[in-house]
């Protein structure tokens, strides 16, 4: 994954065309979301695409967390300084709040290092759906509106008890939904693995909307749709 090829950099700004982030959400995380079209009308850039350019701008430090606070469109130019204090947020040059990030402990700038675990950080993505969301929203007795979907992240974390390794995987621990009204809450949490060895741990917590009682028959539309989409998609 060469992560310059999803974003254009411009007199100390960041933006991202529909066609960066849309491939970068389907070719490299395989996440088939709606929000993430290029065609669609509520576009969003991912927020993996957002984290992968954090990494490769600043490093990995030991301890990490963003927290996601507004929706980057294809206009959205990001402001990314040269250096950053330990809490810092993302903003725009339109002055609106888009991501905080807390940093913790020690960096590294290894360069293989972050390709690595970013690229497989964002392909961890490719799990959420159908994989684990449906058996959770089964369990709950809850399901996302088959016609507009709702899926998107409100955190990321991630915790590193070292700076180094290879053949990195996400392995994941545990998957919860909390529902609220027509809103819920999943939490996914994950092992970093380094050569099957753990090395830390992490999650991504994200939020449904529009959420309306389970039905099975509708909802495998919706997974058959999705299914469909991964298997047509060609770069």
């Amino acid at each position: 994954m060469n992560i310059n090829n999803y974003f254009n950099y411009n007199d100390g700004s960041i933006r991202f065309t529909r066609h960066q982030a849309s491939t970068f959400a389907k070719g490299v995380a395989g996440d088939f979301n709606a929000i993430h079209d290029e065609d669609a009308k509520r576009f969003c850039v991912p927020g993996d695409l957002l984290f992968s350019v954090f990494l490769v701008r600043y490093g990995i430090y030991q301890e990490m967390k963003f927290e996601f606070s507004g929706m980057v469109i294809e206009t959205t130019e990001l402001i990314f300084p040269d250096n950053i204090p330990n809490h810092f947020s993302l903003k725009g040059r339109n002055d609106k709040h888009y991501m905080d990030i807390s940093t913790l402990g020690k960096k590294t700038e290894d360069i293989e290092f972050i390709a690595a675990l970013s690229e497989k950080y964002v392909q961890f993505s490719s799990k959420t759906f159908p994989d684990i969301l449906v058996p959770l929203m089964k369990q709950e007795n809850v399901m996302i509106n088959p016609a507009r979907p709702l899926v998107i992240y409100k955190s990321m974390e991630i915790y590193l008890e070292t700076l180094s390794g290879s053949h990195i995987e996400l392995k994941l621990k545990e998957a919860t939904l909390k529902k609220n009204a027509k809103k819920a809450e999943v939490r996914l949490e994950f092992t970093i693995l380094s050569e099957n060895k753990e090395i830390g741990h992490g999650a991504k917590n994200l939020l449904l909307g529009g959420l309306r009682e389970y039905n099975a028959e509708q909802l495998n539309e919706v997974v058959d749709s999705y299914i469909q989409q991964k298997t047509n998609f060609s770069i």
